[in-house]
């Protein structure tokens, strides 16, 4: 089993990639195998040996409990309670009873190279800016679209407002997306890697028919489709983030995760402009296809399966065929991943139903995930909105053309630039002290840069408002610096305070964020032509303004009072 220096190197590259899989398939397993497949100690080595029979009869019977608790809820618990029992297991059998009725694959203690945090620094360096790379190739989507908006008028003979349907439904396209894309993430037979490489090439395989669609209608119907199959990255990446990084430094790959979805919406009109004002609004949708066909091979080489539950459902799946060949007159115990544990006495639709309906309970039923899932979905909305207004700013008053009016938003990646640096130093500073022994922060205290990013939105709002048109044009470029500012602080902020009350369901947690913000965001573009013209570009910013000082005092009463609303949730955490 000796590996050279280069061989170990492609199999951390490439084994657990998509292209490793094909290696695999097309040669056997002769190439990039499985070292378990192989290895004659793996059948012992990958059992858990952490616990005594006792403590793992007490872990079985957890399980049992939490099944359970599941199953009622996917049923009538009043017409049902005694049937789950019965088939799932009484809480009152004696846990020594169940002592030894299964073993469970584990990590390799104390080190598991296979285990996506305790992977080098540089593979996951690798990975998030795979992931970071995978979120700018779709969000630039929206944005580069209407820098071809005028062209979209003139081809199909539509309105203005109809025209920017093609922005609204690709918004609603990779808001309903994730309902579906992240809960099937954290199911262990799919895992991350699937979601991402699956949609992505419908995504790239539909712009074709983007571009050369036969009327107005086909134009948007492809457009909610490229949206939807687009989606995963917009609420999975930060999952993806959570598998690798330990609780402490989860927060600094989520915000260059967060970072990278800026570049989206800035570089969108500056690259889509120049190719608009040359070549029309179907190269716009070329270029998009361009960088998502390269972001699609690239990640077919080099992205990792990330869902540490799917890589131990694989691994038990290897070691039970391994298992199987080997000839043994001794009685077996049952090899079992704790995922397997959990789903014991469920029904498919029991399963199907927790799956893809969490996502939406969590959002309407949590009082505490609602509440910033709203705060976000009005900053989402706000954003869109107020970007209708660059045209009738800096092309109608300061006379700029369709491909310089990208330039006027580089002052929004600027402030994520500005922002990072404080964030980190925050980060190192105050927040990281403040983990426990065990890797765990009240949720609580991830809030603190929320209270600033708060203000930092109807500053940037009246600051552009009332400068446009009336100062020279670097003067609101400057002012929208702060938006960036304030919304990588929310963003940030609530993000990590959503992952840490909800571990176990952070992907759909994050899925039905992405629902909210886009669905407020594909809404409100479309009366926004209406808003400025009829109040004027000072007097609607600043209604946008006083809308999103309304939402400020949602961070504060969280940090005071979230602890004692989450000790009432069934879903969040409690123990922190």
């Amino acid at each position: 089993m000796a590996q050279g220096g280069s061989g170990s190197l492609a199999r951390e590259l490439f084994q657990d990639t998509a292209f490793g899989f094909f290696v695999r398939l097309l040669s056997g397993g002769k190439y990039l195998a499985w070292e378990d497949t192989y290895d004659q100690n793996a059948l012992s080595k990958y059992l858990s040996t952490a616990e005594t029979p006792l403590e793992r009869a007490q872990t079985r019977e957890s399980q049992r409990q939490v099944t359970q608790q599941a199953s009622r809820k996917a049923q009538d618990a009043e017409a049902n309670s005694s049937d789950d029992a019965a088939s799932i297991g009484s809480p009152d059998d004696d846990p020594k009873d169940q002592a030894t009725d299964f073993e469970v694959i584990d990590w390799v203690k104390p080190y598991d190279p296979k285990n996506p945090r305790q992977w080098p620094s540089w593979k996951k360096f690798f990975a998030t800016g795979q992931i970071c790379l995978l979120t700018t190739s779709v969000y630039i989507g929206s944005a580069i679209y209407t820098a071809g908006l005028q062209d979209v008028v003139h081809t199909f003979h539509v309105s203005e407002t109809a025209a920017l349907l093609g922005l609204t439904l690709f918004v609603c396209g990779y808001g309903l997306g994730p309902m579906v894309w992240a809960p099937m993430s954290e199911v262990p037979f799919f895992g991350r890697n699937p979601i991402y490489i699956g949609t992505l090439f419908v995504f790239v395989g539909l712009q074709p028919a983007v571009i050369y669609a036969p009327n107005f209608g086909a134009l948007l119907a492809f457009r909610f489709l490229t949206g939807l199959f687009g989606s995963p990255a917009l609420a999975t990446g930060g999952a993806s983030i959570a598998d690798m990084y330990a609780p402490n430094k989860q927060a600094y790959g989520i915000a260059f995760w967060g970072v990278s979805a800026v570049f989206g919406p800035v570089l969108g009109p500056l690259v889509g402009g120049f190719a608009a004002q040359a070549n029309g609004w179907r190269w716009t949708i070329w270029e998009l296809m361009w960088l998502s066909a390269f972001c699609l091979i690239f990640l077919f080489f080099f992205f990792p399966e990330t869902s540490a539950s799917n890589i131990l459902f694989r691994r038990a799946n290897r070691l039970r065929a391994e298992r199987a060949k080997l000839e043994s007159n001794e009685k077996q115990l049952p090899l079992k991943t704790e995922a397997e544990i959990e789903a014991e006495g469920m029904s498919g639709k029991e399963i199907a139903l927790m799956v893809f309906v969490r996502p939406f309970t969590l959002s309407f039923f949590e009082p505490v995930v609602l509440a910033l899932n709203l705060y976000i979905a009005l900053l989402y909305a706000l954003l869109y909105l107020w970007f209708e207004s660059f045209p009738i700013v800096f092309v109608g008053m300061y006379h700029f053309n369709s491909g310089t009016l990208g330039l006027a938003f580089v002052g929004i990646l600027i402030g994520a630039f500005i922002a990072i640096g404080p964030f980190f130093w925050y980060l190192y500073k105050f927040q990281e002290p403040q983990f426990r022994a065990d890797g765990n922060i009240k949720p609580e205290y991830r809030l603190p840069p929320a209270f600033v990013g708060g203000f930092c939105i109807p500053i940037c709002l009246f600051w552009f408002g009332w400068s446009a048109g009336n100062t020279h044009w670097i003067m609101p470029i400057i002012g929208t610096v702060w938006f960036t500012i304030g919304a990588f602080c929310l963003f940030m902020s609530v993000l990590a305070y959503l992952g840490d009350a909800y571990p176990r369901y952070v992907a759909s947690v994050y899925a039905g964020n992405d629902l909210m913000r886009s669905s407020f965001g594909a809404g409100f573009p479309l009366f926004a032509n209406a808003m400025f013209h009829r109040l004027g570009i000072d007097w609607g910013c600043s209604l946008l303004a006083f809308l999103s000082m309304l939402f400020i005092p949602i961070p504060f009463i969280l940090y005071r009072y979230g602890e004692r609303i989450r000790g009432v949730s069934k879903m969040a955490r409690h123990d922190i």
